[in-house]
């Protein structure tokens, strides 16, 4: 039963957006690291996360029966109850919001509830279902660990954390498209509407392009704004630019779009995680005068 009731949080999930959060938290610390507050955020941004992912289980058990990577989850297969999910989600969900609230700050607490309704309430419930834009609005939600977790430790929404919004949601949307193509049968069985299944997988292959390329102008205004260092500044080019390079490749890949997808997914976790280790060594403190202020 232990091992069903984590199943159900999605594992994978929670330790691919800890590595954002931890990465948000250090680039605010600048080297000076609140060891209590840096486990409190991270196990309450843990438990907001898991909380949404089982929420998700239990709204998406009637067409994850449908898909073939999730026919197998615990709600499909009537291992745990319908309402001992919601009762578990929920507990989840409160202990997670007050451990911000408490350890951390109110900003970050409310940063967690704004991402857990957008995910819970917006995308899950409604947007996934229904509209091709449910991948975008999804991204927000995606997108919150790394802002919470620098926020837990500036206390306060400021341009750092307005880039880490930018850059995190740029990034969901190749990653997720990449997703969407190489799942793309399954998707099309459970009537999904995402960008490949409604539009095609070639107007996907133009939104990614445009996409990686909003990223990596993204990811370079962390070095202009003066919040990392020019480490991160190669290392975010660098990865873009590859990242970009395996996106065109998708042009000349008509015949095998399946691996050419799976390829860009893999490559998109090694690339925020490049990023997310960077700005947390490569840290900078603010000066006064940004070069992003000259521009702005």
């Amino acid at each position: 039963m232990i091992k069903q009731y984590l199943q159900v949080t999605k594992p994978g999930i929670i330790f691919g957006n800890l590595i954002s959060v931890i990465g948000g938290f250090l680039l605010a610390s600048k080297g000076q690291i609140d060891h209590a507050l840096f486990f409190a955020t991270l196990v309450g941004v843990s438990l907001v996360v898991a909380s949404g992912c089982v929420f998700n289980n239990f709204i998406d058990r009637d067409i994850d029966k449908k898909m073939e990577r999730t026919k197998n989850r615990v709600l499909v297969k009537g291992l745990i109850s319908p309402k001992v999910t919601l009762v578990y989600a929920t507990v989840l969900g409160i202990v997670g919001f007050v451990l911000l609230y408490v350890a951390a700050n109110p900003l970050a607490m409310w940063l967690a509830v704004i991402g857990f309704i957008v995910y819970v309430g917006v995308y899950s419930l409604y947007m996934k279902r229904r509209s091709v834009y449910g991948t975008l609005i999804g991204s927000l939600s995606g997108a919150a660990p790394p802002v919470i977790g620098y926020c837990a430790v500036s206390g306060r929404f400021d341009m750092g954390a307005a880039i880490l919004l930018l850059i995190f949601s740029l990034w969901q949307m190749p990653h997720s498209y990449a997703i969407a193509i190489y799942r793309f049968k399954d998707y099309q069985a459970a009537s999904i509407p995402v960008l490949p299944v409604k539009r095609g997988i070639s107007v996907t292959k133009h939104h990614i392009i445009l996409y990686i390329i909003g990223f990596m102008v993204a990811t370079l205004m962390l070095t202009l704004g003066g919040y990392a260092g020019y480490k991160y500044f190669i290392v975010a080019a660098a990865v873009s630019v590859w990242w970009l390079g395996m996106a065109l490749q998708g042009y000349k890949s008509a015949n095998d779009d399946k691996v050419w997808a799976r390829k860009l997914f893999i490559f998109s976790i090694v690339a925020i995680t490049s990023l997310s280790v960077m700005m947390s060594v490569d840290f900078m403190v603010p000066a006064g005068t940004s070069l992003l202020s000259y521009v702005w």
